[in-house]
């Protein structure tokens, strides 16, 4: 009978896109349609540690409010979900006494080789806040805690470091259950890695606007950005178009349905991923036909959000 609490953790840091907001909320209700209860931490002093903002924690809380409206529009399911602030957390010295002890048993090196979860690669510009996030995060698994870390892949490496010190500090291990990241829209880059390191590079970036859909974008935005979105034709890898197919739309949709002439094979409707994916790679159906499908459902789906917003 013993509640099982699962936990994420986001750094409020500016506009929030779909992998942020839609495909959050679908993970989510996975998680407590299973019976595990969830706990979200606004990461509001991670984020002031990461110099988001310069820094202002009142700016930094008010967009993590924003996030949790956004929520709240794409159904998650809020019953079994808490919200936690970690500035609420740091008021408590027992928090700063488990960053201390997982500080004590781990090394600079091991630190250092979990700033991706920050979204930095050179460690030697590293400030010191910077190097206690890390720290900070491990330490807020135990201290919500969170049995299980539904994090995404960039987070792992903290979710390890967790894990490593576990028995240590005479903490259990955490599981560490990682999501899949949204590739960003753009051709992926050239890059030797593989595995989990080239998914991370290939994940959306802010930084980038057009590399992903933001849950607050005008219809002229998403039609844009779709039709200048890589999509090579019989590729079912590192697609990303289709990848908005298979984590959000089919997973909020009962039918995908495609308009076409009848010349190219006339309507078309799918009522699962698979299906779609397999006439693509056979060349039965083609980018400008799919392309135009994808607009309209990713707009169904965001106006609920716009139209709370513009209220």
């Amino acid at each position: 009978n013993e509640i099982i609490y699962a936990y994420d953790g986001f750094e409020p840091s500016g506009n929030i896109h779909i992998a942020q907001g839609l495909l959050r909320a679908i993970n989510v209700n996975k998680i407590t349609k299973a019976g595990v209860r969830f706990k979200f931490l606004v990461a509001d002093w991670h984020a002031a540690a990461n110099h988001k903002f310069g820094g202002d924690l009142d700016v930094i809380k008010k967009v993590g409010d924003f996030f949790i409206e956004v929520w709240k529009v794409c159904n998650m399911d809020l019953s079994k979900v808490e919200f936690i602030y970690a500035s609420d957390l740091v008021k408590d010295p027992a928090y700063w006494e488990l960053v201390l002890k997982i500080a004590i048993n781990s090394s600079l090196n091991r630190v250092k080789r979990c700033t991706q979860i920050m979204g930095r690669d050179d460690v030697d510009s590293l400030t010191a806040s910077q190097i206690m996030y890390p720290l900070m995060q491990a330490a807020d698994i135990f201290y919500l805690p969170g049995n299980i870390c539904q994090l995404g892949l960039d987070q792992r490496k903290v979710n390890m470091l967790a894990r490593e010190v576990a028995p240590k500090i005479n903490k259990p291990k955490p599981i560490s259950l990682s999501h899949h990241m949204l590739m960003g829209l753009g051709k992926p880059p050239d890059t030797n890695l593989t595995g989990i390191d080239r998914a991370v590079k290939l994940k959306m970036s802010k930084s980038d606007p057009d590399s992903a859909i933001f849950m607050l974008d005008n219809p002229t935005d998403v039609k844009r950005k779709i039709n200048k979105a890589y999509c090579p034709p019989k590729e079912t890898v590192e697609n990303p178009v289709l990848e908005y197919c298979k984590y959000i739309i089919f997973e909020l949709i009962h039918t995908f349905e495609i308009e076409r002439p009848d010349k190219y094979g006339g309507n078309i409707e799918y009522k699962n991923y698979e299906a779609m994916a397999k006439d693509y790679a056979q060349g039965k159906l083609n980018p400008p036909d799919l392309k135009p499908a994808v607009i309209k459902y990713l707009n169904q789906l965001l106006l609920p959000i716009r139209e709370h917003f513009e209220k």
